[in-house]
């Protein structure tokens, strides 16, 4: 049995999938965006300054966002080398062979399906603190998984039904869509960066680093700086979103590095100038609620601003979702492209020019987890399946410059090996602070990816010479 079995790493830029090739360098960059600035800014910021890293969650997007920078670099890279047909999994498909190729897919199913599911969860938090706030509060039954003492989170499927009806109709209708919403949520954060700069107060600084940089806290959870950067690195989940678009991408090698790296850079400044004020306007002990930035908003007196808040955290967390779900679909059609799904998940709507009955299934399932599962039980196991996916890219692009030396990069990561062994080390080091329950969910994970590989997709596998 050969399971070190490799695609090449030279695919035609053509790549006929039956995909429409119609998005820019721009799109792109307003897709990363779109996945980027989310839960993060608005939901974890305050969450981890309260129980992680106090002022200091500054810090703690800083060092995320280094380790993010090192895996951005990888990907653009391997964007711009592999091209036509990419995606994560398509580049450990040419570095590594189909093995690590499957482990890689699987993973990311994970990420993107559990990512959509726990945006959901905060969307629909704060679209029912919006309709509170006009008097037409849905029942708790409605609002909260079973587990929280409700029947459903009828928002949080709802919404990804919606979503499944745009991402369904075509990907430039979605990306317009996205980059309306994107310019929303941007003159939201605009908005509370022009109140806040005008209220802050020192004060509220100090102590600047309350839990240090690691360490326990009293119920045994990880605090400090760095186990804060393994919470807010959920913030940055989604960039890699953007080289899944490799194949509807107008011109890949050029378009995908540019989106990648621009959207991660422009959101990094976001994230560090927001966090700065938000536990400069309020103390941090007071940002362990949901809706941390329209919560501050509401102690300083600035209702208005705060409703504003409210609405750009609606369109805000709709784009996350939307540019996920289109992520998670993508990947699954390019495994089953290559026979490792059923081959059913890999045909595109004549009309629409959509793989249709994937996202159809995606939205449905996805749709049940968000309804039945509450957030805090999909946030860490997100974390933990992207860093793994990031050290591999990173290594990656040192495997294939020895492999295929002479294999045109119109985009070189600099400093080679120095900043991709540097990605692999930062977002190994924020796995290793999450916590053991965490570890044990991916693991089983991946017992159940290896089973499903052995028993179907080896013997599936378009590299398999033997009659299937």
């Amino acid at each position: 049995m050969n399971i070190f079995r490799t695609k090449s790493a030279t695919p035609d830029d053509s790549c006929d999938s039956g995909l429409r090739r119609c998005l820019s360098a721009f799109d792109l960059t307003f897709l990363g965006i779109g996945a980027i600035i989310g839960t993060g800014i608005f939901v974890l910021t305050g969450i981890a300054a309260a129980n992680q890293s106090g002022p200091a969650v500054v810090l703690s997007f800083v060092f995320a966002g280094i380790a993010c920078t090192f895996a951005a670099l990888a990907y653009a890279e391997l964007a711009s080398a592999v091209g036509g047909c990419g995606s994560a999994y398509g580049y450990s498909y040419a570095a590594f062979g189909e093995v690590i190729a499957w482990i890689i897919g699987w993973d990311l199913i994970l990420e993107y399906a559990v990512s959509v599911a726990a945006v959901a969860n905060g969307w629909s938090g704060y679209l029912n603190n919006a309709l509170t706030a006009m008097n037409l509060a849905l029942p708790e039954a409605l609002t909260k998984a079973p587990q929280l003492g409700g029947i459903i989170n009828l928002p949080a499927s709802l919404i990804i039904l919606v979503l499944m009806g745009l991402l369904a109709m075509g990907i430039r209708e979605s990306a317009r869509a996205n980059i309306a919403m994107v310019f929303v949520k941007l003159l939201t954060i605009a908005v509370f960066i022009g109140v806040a700069s005008f209220n802050v107060h020192p004060a509220n600084w100090h102590p600047f680093m309350p839990y240090g940089w690691f360490s326990a806290g009293a119920d045994g959870k990880p605090t400090g700086v760095l186990a804060g950067a393994s919470i807010v690195f959920f913030a940055y989940v989604g960039f890699d979103a953007v080289s899944t678009a490799v194949e509807e991408a107008k011109n890949p090698k050029r378009d995908v590095p540019i989106g990648i790296i621009a959207s991660l850079l422009i959101c990094t400044l976001i994230y560090i100038v927001v966090s700065g004020l938000l536990t400069g306007i309020v103390p941090y002990t007071e940002l362990n609620v949901a809706s941390p930035v329209a919560h501050s908003l509401q102690l300083l007196g600035f209702n208005w601003a705060s409703a504003l808040i409210a609405t750009g955290v609606i369109a805000g967390l709709t784009t996350v979702m939307l540019v996920l779900y289109y992520g998670l679909t993508r990947i699954i059609f390019a495994m089953s492209r290559d026979g490792l799904l059923s081959p059913i998940l890999s045909v595109v709507h004549p009309k629409t020019q959509t793989p249709v009955r994937i996202i159809v299934i995606c939205g449905v399932f996805m749709a049940i987890v968000a309804g039945l599962i509450p957030l805090g039980e999909l946030a860490e196991l997100v974390n933990i399946g992207t860093l793994a996916a990031f050290v591999l890219v990173c290594l990656g692009v040192i495997v294939l410059r020895i492999r295929q030396p002479h294999l045109p990069r119109p985009f070189k990561n600099p400093l080679n090996p120095l900043f991709p062994v540097l990605g692999m080390l930062s977002c190994g080091a924020l796995m290793a602070f999450l916590p053991p329950l965490t570890w044990l969910r991916f693991l089983v994970w991946l017992l159940i990816g290896a089973i499903v590989y052995f028993a179907y997709s080896y013997r599936h596998s378009k590299l398999n010479p033997a009659p299937r």
